[in-house]
C-alpha cells in the first residue's frame, strides 16, 4: 500500500514536470520556436478543460450516486454555450482581442465607462464567489490523501491532523502558483506556459478517468452488457428528472462557464484567433462527453462493491484500491490532483491580476504620483501585489474549508461558486448587446444579486447556527417571515439551490434593466457601448493617429453639432487665421484643443467634452458616426432641456393661474351662497309685506280711507321694490346671453350725466355731494345713451350707499385718452379691500355685505353693458377712495363742435 511519503514524492515529481513543460513552452515562445503548438486550436480546446476541476473528476460520480443523471446538467450548460459560440463567445473574443481585455472585471468596467469602482466590485465579488471553489479543491486533495493511507492508519485524522494536511496543501499550491505564474509580467496578461501546462493536465485527467472507467467496466463488471444490466437493476437506471432543478442547474452551469474568472482567462484572454472557437465548438463537448462517459458505471459499481457509508465522491479512487490496483489508483490520484491544481493555479492567477490591476495599482498610483513614472517600481509593485494576492486568495479558500467543516458534497460546494459568479451575467450580456445598459444599472444589479446569493446560498452553506442562527432559518432574519434564507418572500417549497439561483439572478436582472432604463449613460459609457455592441463594425478599423486635416474635419463637424454652425466656424476661422492658414482648418494644437474643449464644456460639460475630443484625437476605434450620434444626442438633450424648462415655466404659470382661479371660484361660491340667502331675503321681504297688508285690507272691516290708502301705498312700494329686483335679474340674464338690442343714438355726455345724477338723487339712498367740470363733459356720443346712463346711475348709487364718509363726496372727472373718453367716478370713502377686487364685477358680489342692501348685481350689470357697448369699466387704485373708470371707445365718441 502506497505510503504518504510516496504520494508526496509522486505529487512533487508531477508538479516539477509541469513546471518544466511550462518553462520550456515560455522559452520556446520567446525564441519564436514551437509557435504552432502554443497557438493551436488543440491546445486552446484542451485549456478549456480547466472547467473540469476536482468537482467533475471526483464529484461527478458522487453527484450521480446521490442524484442520478442530474450530474449531466453540469456538462450540458457549457456544451450549449460552446456549440452556440457564434452568438456570445465570438463577440466576447472579438472584444477581448480588440480592446486588450485582461479579465472579466476589466471587461465589465471598460464597457461601463471604464469605471474602476465597478471593477473593484466585480473583483471583490469574484474573490468571494471563487473562494468556495478553492476550498473544494483543498477538500478533494485532502480527502484523496486520506483514502490512500486509510488502510495503514485507519484515517488521516489518526495519522495526523486533517486540517494540518489541508494547510500544507494550501501552502504548497500557493507557492507553486507564485513560482508558476508570477515570475514576470506578460504582455496582455497572456500565460502561454500556463496554458500548455493546463493542456497537459487535461490529457492526464482524461486518461486517468478513462483508465478507471475501462477497469471498472471490463475489469470488475465483466463487460458492457453486464455493466448495463447492473445499471438497469440499480436506482440510477430509473430516469428521474426534476424539471426545475435541471433547468436551473443547466442555466447556472452555462453562466458559470462564461463568468468564472479562470474560464474567462483561458477562453477570452488567451485566445489568439477566434477561429479556434470553430474547433472548440465540437471538440470541447466531445472532451466533456469522454469525461462523463464512465460516471454512471463507476457510481453503480461503487455502490454495489464498496461498504455502506463510503463517500461516493471518491469512488474513482476507492474502487481501484479495493481491487488492489495501486498503480491505477495512483494515476487516478494524479488525475484528481491535476484537476485541483490546474483550477487553483489559473483561478488565483486570474483573480490576482484583477486585484493588482483594479485595487492595488490605482491605490499605488494615487499615493505615488511622481514615483509611478518609474517603470521598474511599477513592475515590482505589480509582481509583488500579485504574489500577495495569490497567497491571500488561497488563504481565504483554506479558511472557508475550515469554517465549512470540509464535509459537504463536492457538487454542493461547486454549485455555490457557480451561482456566485453567475451574478456577472446580466451586466456582461447587457453590456455587449444593449447600448442602453448603464453603469448605475450594473452597480445596482450586481449589488442586489450578490447580496441575495450571499443570504440565500453562501451563508446557509455553513449550516444553521454558524453564519445564520437557527431562528433565522426557521422564522426569518429579524423575525421577518419573508426573509427566510430558503423561503424568500414567503414562498416555500422550492429546492434550496433552485431557490437561491432563481431569486438572485431574477432580482439581479430586473434591477439591472430597471435602473438602466431610468438612468442615462455618461458620454464615455455611450462611446464604450458603441464599441462593444458594434464590435464587429469597429474592430476592423485602422488604429492610431490619423492625419491632422482629418482630425480637424471631424472636430469641426462635432463642434457644429454642439455649438451650432456659425459659432463653430467662427472659432475654427479665428484659430486658422492665428496659425496663418487660409483654409479655415487649423491644426489641432494643444492650445486649440484646450480652447475647443472649454467651448464644448459650456454646452455639454467638461467630462463629456474631454471624452469626445480624446476619442477623435486619440484615434480610437470609435467611428465618427458614433461620435456624431452622441453629439446629436447631446444637442437634443440641450434642446429637450430648454423645452422642459419652458414647459416647467408654463406649468408654474398655469399652476399659479389655477390657484388664482380656484381662489376666485371659492370666493364666487361663497358669494353664490350669500346671494341665495340674500335673494331669498330680498324676495321674501316685499312678498311678506304685500301678503300681510293685502290680508289686512281683505279681512279687516271698518278701515277708514286714510288707512286703506296707507296700506295700499305700502303694497305699491314693495311691489316696485320686487319688480326692480326682478328687472335687474332679467336685465343681467339678457346681457349675458347677448340677446340685448342696442338703441344707438347721438347725444351729449353732459346730458347723460345730468340725467344719471338726477335719477340717483331721487332714489332713497342718502345724499352725496357731487362735483363736476361741465366744460370737460361737452362731448357728443353715438351710443346707447340709456344703457350708458344706467351704468352711471349704478356707479353713483354705489357711491351713495357705500362711501362710508361722514360727509360723502363724489367727483366725476371726464378726460380724453387718444380716441377714447374716460369718465372717472371717485368718492372720498375708504376704498374696496384688495381681497374683494378680484370678484367685485361678478354676479352676486356684495362688498361690505353686512351693510349692503342690494343683491350684488349692479357692478355685474355695468360690466356687461360696457362690454356690449365696446368699452369697459375698471376699478382705479391709488386714488384714496373708491374709484371706477368707464371707458367709452373712440369710435362712439364724437368731439363737440
Amino acid at each position: 500500500m502506497a505510503s504518504l511519503n510516496v504520494l508526496v514524492a509522486v505529487s512533487l515529481a508531477y508538479v516539477f514536470l509541469l513546471f518544466c513543460v511550462a518553462f520550456a513552452a515560455e522559452r520556446a515562445g520567446v525564441q519564436g520556436r514551437a509557435g504552432w503548438l502554443l497557438r493551436s486550436p488543440l491546445v486552446y480546446t484542451l485549456s478549456l478543460s480547466i472547467y473540469c476541476t476536482a468537482w467533475t473528476f471526483y464529484g461527478a460520480v458522487g453527484y450521480a450516486a446521490r442524484s442520478g443523471l442530474e450530474y449531466v446538467t453540469i456538462y450540458l450548460g457549457p456544451s450549449l454555450v460552446i456549440v452556440g459560440w457564434w452568438w456570445i463567445l465570438r463577440r466576447l473574443v472579438r472584444i477581448g482581442r480588440s480592446y486588450k481585455v485582461t479579465s472579466i472585471a476589466d471587461l465589465i468596467s471598460s464597457r461601463y465607462g471604464k469605471s474602476n469602482g465597478l471593477a473593484i466590485v466585480v473583483t471583490v465579488m469574484a474573490v468571494i464567489g471563487v473562494t468556495p471553489y478553492i476550498a473544494l479543491q483543498l477538500q478533494s486533495v485532502t480527502a484523496s490523501l486520506s483514502i490512500f493511507i486509510a488502510a495503514q492508519h485507519g484515517s488521516l485524522a489518526e495519522s495526523g491532523d486533517a486540517h494540518a494536511a489541508g494547510l500544507w496543501i494550501s501552502v504548497g499550491l500557493a507557492l507553486f502558483t507564485v513560482l508558476f505564474g508570477t515570475r514576470n509580467l506578460n504582455v496582455n496578461e497572456r500565460q502561454h506556459g500556463v496554458v500548455i501546462a493546463v493542456a497537459v493536465e487535461a490529457v492526464v485527467k482524461l486518461i486517468a478517468l478513462l483508465a478507471v472507467g475501462v477497469f471498472v467496466v471490463w475489469g470488475i463488471a465483466g463487460g458492457v452488457s453486464e455493466t448495463l444490466a447492473r445499471i438497469d437493476a440499480s436506482s440510477l437506471g430509473t430516469w428521474q428528472m426534476n424539471g426545475s432543478r435541471w433547468a436551473a442547474l443547466t442555466f447556472v452551469s452555462a453562466a458559470a462557464f462564461l463568468c468564472l474568472p479562470r474560464m474567462f482567462q483561458v477562453m477570452i484572454v488567451e485566445n489568439d484567433d477566434e477561429r479556434y472557437l470553430q474547433i472548440a465548438s465540437w471538440a470541447f463537448p466531445l472532451y466533456l462527453m469522454l469525461m462523463s462517459l464512465f460516471v454512471v458505471p463507476i457510481a453503480v459499481i461503487g455502490l454495489d462493491l464498496l461498504p455502506a457509508g463510503s463517500n461516493p465522491d471518491f469512488f474513482v479512487l476507492s474502487l481501484p484500491l479495493s481491487q488492489g490496483q495501486e498503480g491505477l489508483a495512483m494515476l487516478s490520484f494524479l488525475g484528481g490532483f491535476s484537476s485541483a491544481t490546474s483550477m487553483v493555479i489559473v483561478a488565483t492567477l486570474a483573480l490576482s491580476t484583477m486585484v493588482s490591476n483594479h485595487v492595488v495599482m490605482p491605490i499605488f498610483l494615487y499615493l505615488r504620483q511622481g514615483g509611478a513614472t518609474q517603470s521598474g517600481d511599477v513592475r515590482n509593485v505589480v509582481i509583488l501585489s500579485r504574489r500577495l494576492s495569490v497567497l491571500a486568495i488561497i488563504g481565504f479558500g483554506y479558511i472557508y474549508y475550515r469554517a465549512s467543516g470540509g464535509s459537504g458534497a463536492l457538487a454542493a460546494i461547486g454549485l455555490i461558486s457557480f451561482a456566485g459568479v453567475a451574478q456577472f451575467l446580466p451586466a456582461m450580456l447587457g453590456g455587449i448587446f444593449w447600448r442602453g445598459a448603464t453603469r448605475a444599472g450594473a452597480f445596482v444589479g450586481l449589488g442586489v444579486g450578490f447580496s441575495v446569493w450571499v443570504f440565500t446560498m453562501l451563508l446557509p452553506s455553513f449550516g444553521p447556527g454558524a453564519a445564520l442562527s437557527v431562528d433565522a432559518f426557521a422564522n426569518g432574519l429579524f423575525g421577518l417571515g419573508w426573509l427566510r434564507p430558503q423561503a424568500l418572500f414567503g414562498i416555500p417549497g422550492l429546492d434550496p439551490t433552485v431557490h437561491a439561483i432563481f431569486w438572485s439572478l431574477l432580482l439581479n436582472g430586473v434591477s439591472f434593466v430597471l435602473v438602466s432604463l431610468i438612468t442615462f449613460p455618461q458620454p464615455l459609457e455611450r462611446l464604450q457601448g458603441a464599441q462593444f455592441v458594434n464590435v464587429f463594425d469597429h474592430s476592423g478599423q485602422t488604429r492610431g493617429w490619423q492625419a491632422s486635416v482629418a482630425e480637424s474635419e471631424d472636430l469641426m463637424i462635432m463642434a457644429q453639432r454642439i455649438l451650432g454652425a456659425r459659432e463653430a466656424q467662427r472659432l475654427f476661422q479665428a484659430e486658422a487665421q492665428r496659425q496663418g492658414r487660409g483654409d479655415y482648418l487649423p491644426e489641432p494644437t494643444a492650445d486649440f484643443l484646450q480652447r475647443l474643449e472649454r467651448e464644448l464644456a459650456s454646452s455639454v460639460g467638461g467630462a463629456t467634452a474631454h471624452a469626445m475630443i480624446s476619442q477623435i484625437v486619440g484615434g480610437s476605434a470609435v467611428s465618427v458616426q458614433d461620435l456624431l450620434a452622441v453629439a446629436d444626442e447631446s444637442a437634443q438633450m440641450l434642446e429637450y432641456s430648454s423645452q422642459l424648462e419652458a414647459k416647467s415655466r408654463e406649468l408654474s404659470q398655469t399652476a399659479a393661474k389655477l390657484r388664482h382661479a380656484n381662489a376666485k371660484l371659492m370666493q364666487l361660491s361663497d358669494q353664490k351662497d350669500a346671494f341665495l340667502s340674500q335673494i331669498s331675503h330680498e324676495l321674501r321681504t316685499p312678498m311678506t309685506s304685500i301678503r300681510a297688508f293685502s290680508e289686512i285690507l281683505r279681512d279687516t272691516d271698518g278701515l277708514g280711507p286714510l288707512e286703506k290708502t296707507k296700506y295700499a301705498n305700502i303694497i305699491h312700494v314693495e311691489a316696485i321694490r320686487l319688480t326692480r329686483l326682478l328687472d335687474d335679474l332679467l336685465d343681467l340674464s339678457v346681457l349675458e346671453n347677448g340677446q340685448v338690442t342696442l338703441n344707438q343714438q347721438s347725444g351729449s355726455l353732459v346730458d347723460v350725466l345730468d340725467q344719471a345724477v338726477a335719477t340717483a338723487e331721487a332714489s332713497e339712498a342718502r345724499g352725496i355731494t357731487i362735483k363736476r367740470r361741465r366744460l370737460e363733459e361737452t362731448v357728443t356720443l353715438h351710443t346707447d345713451l340709456d344703457r350708458l346712463s344706467q351704468v352711471f346711475i349704478n356707479l353713483i348709487t354705489n357711491a351713495q350707499k357705500y362711501c362710508g364718509s361722514d360727509t360723502p363726496e363724489l367727483q366725476i372727472v371726464v378726460q380724453r385718452a387718444g380716441d377714447s373718453i374716460l369718465v372717472d367716478f371717485i368718492d372720498n370713502g375708504s376704498g374696496i379691500p384688495a381681497a374683494s377686487r378680484e370678484v367685485m364685477f361678478e354676479k352676486f358680489s356684495r362688498i361690505g355685505a353686512e351693510d349692503a342692501a342690494g343683491a350684488g348685481l349692479g357692478l355685474a350689470i355695468c360690466r356687461e353693458i360696457m362690454t356690449r357697448l365696446g368699452g369697459n369699466v375698471n376699478y382705479l387704485d391709488g386714488t384714496g377712495g373708491t374709484a371706477f373708470r368707464v371707458t367709452v371707445p373712440g369710435r362712439q365718441a364724437l368731439a363737440a363742435q
